[in-house]
């Protein structure tokens, strides 16, 4: 059996998300939960950066445009969060490059607008 990356971190992450979506509900727009799980952090003393810049480099030279992680906590988990009707494909692809590029092992895709909280754990 494999064991499961970070998973302390990841489970007080899933938890201050939860949080979140129980006092909000679903239905605003994602900077909104963005805003509430910044406050969640930082009530938890989880550590994260907002944000969070991660260059983008195409054969060795730095390109204009760049990624933004919605946050890194605990300066190894990429948290990406949504508002969306449901999760596709292309949120995971978008969250594996996060971890990518930033050289991260674990993503938590985290959807806020469901009846209840929708979240993927994505390794790479």
């Amino acid at each position: 059996m494999k064991e499961i990356i970070y998973k302390e971190e990841s489970y007080a992450i899933i938890g201050a998300a939860l949080e979140v979506h129980k006092i909000l509900g679903c239905g605003f727009a994602e900077k909104v939960y963005q805003d509430a799980l910044e406050i969640e952090f930082t009530q938890r003393n989880i550590p994260f950066q907002r944000e969070k810049h991660l260059p983008v480099s195409y054969k060795g030279l730095q390109i204009k445009h760049d990624f933004f992680a919605d946050f890194i906590c605990y300066d190894k988990i990429v948290i990406e969060c949504k508002a969306v009707a449901g999760l596709l494909p292309i949120h995971q692809v978008q969250t594996l490059n996060y971890l990518k590029i930033g050289q991260f092992k674990l993503g938590l895709l985290i959807n806020f607008s469901q009846q209840n909280l929708e979240y993927k754990r994505i390794v790479n």
